[in-house]
């Protein structure tokens, strides 16, 4: 591992003054400390935020509050969030093992870098390392890349369950920036497909800080859940995921949501799907003929069309958990 500068902070203030060209923030670390080891991440200096008070939950009004360095086992173990957003529970507790959730935050969880079985490896080609240097996932293994938000340069996915959750649920996050500017937006939009520049894989600006997630305690909250396919029942990344809330009176679907993992660059909203829904009885068939339009504008690589059958299932089982709530 190459050396760097390590700096500890005990206020947001001091840590938006040390953040600089080349900085990293850095709470549980464990996906960042794996890729320094593996010298794909190369920071100049590390900012250790831990001890910013920033590990809060709490509700606000109709909105659960996060704070960006709760953990995620606190998140998930949670009574209120557990009663309120159970979407958010069970993303967490199948997005990692019981070790990586007691050290790994929030906000942390929100910013993981891609999955990609060359990412990590130095020999192979992969724009997001080395711009222009080229992607070997396009032509070589690409089993477990993504069938949407793909690019000429990229196909890798994103890797975060927390994300799917927060997307379908309609988060938002609130950053902070050195020079005392805020911004608040959904959490949708801090991501970027890969496009034509598939080493910028978020919106955030340089130096800005994640402080908390808002979610909406809408009323399709309580009736969500989650689906997480993987090829061993352990601890594993997605190969297809969906999280799906529903509101229904009275048989009637008044409200959906439904976002996926594992199949697009970002985490993947299926917004056509949810219009399908809306004002339809909730019954097998409704999620069935809904989940048909799932696949609409697939882009499938040579060794991931199996995706494109196993979206649609994984979304009407999913839809069928969140109905039975």
């Amino acid at each position: 591992m190459h050396s760097f500068r390590f700096q500890k902070v005990a206020n947001v203030s001091d840590a938006l003054a040390a953040a600089q060209a080349g900085a990293r923030y850095i709470a549980g670390g464990t996906t960042l400390i794996d890729l320094m080891r593996d010298e794909v991440e190369r920071p100049q200096s590390l900012v250790d935020i831990n001890r910013l008070p920033l590990d809060y939950i709490r509700l606000e009004s109709d909105e659960l509050v996060m704070g960006a360095l709760a953990s995620m086992s606190e998140v998930a173990a949670h009574p209120e969030v557990r009663k309120r957003q159970p979407l958010i529970s069970e993303s967490l507790e199948q997005g990692a093992s019981p070790q990586l959730r007691n050290m790994a935050s929030i906000g942390g969880n929100l910013l993981q870098r891609v999955r990609c079985p060359y990412f990590r490896m130095l020999d192979a080609p992969c724009n997001k390392r080395r711009p222009g240097s080229g992607c070997t996932a396009l032509l070589g293994l690409n089993a477990g890349l993504a069938i949407f938000g793909a690019s000429q340069h990229c196909a890798a996915t994103h890797p975060s369950d927390l994300a799917v959750a927060l997307v379908a649920l309609d988060a938002k996050v609130r950053v902070v920036a050195p020079g005392g500017g805020e911004r608040r937006f959904p959490v949708e939009e801090l991501y970027r497909v890969p496009g034509e520049t598939p080493h910028l894989e978020h919106t955030l600006r340089p130096g800005e800080l994640i402080v908390e997630i808002r979610v909406p305690n809408g009323p399709y909250a309580i009736r969500a859940r989650y689906l997480k396919v993987r090829d061993r029942a352990s601890y594993e990344f997605a190969v297809v995921s969906a999280g799906a809330a529903l509101q229904i009176d009275n048989g009637v679907i008044r409200a959906a949501r439904v976002a996926c993992g594992g199949v697009g660059t970002i985490p993947w909203r299926m917004r056509t799907v949810e219009t399908a829904l809306v004002g339809q009885r909730a019954a097998r068939a409704t999620f069935e003929q809904a989940a048909r339009v799932a696949t609409n504008g697939a882009k499938p690589l040579e060794h991931n069309h199996y995706k494109v059958d196993l979206l649609p299932r994984t979304i009407v089982r999913t839809l069928e958990m969140a109905g039975e709530v």
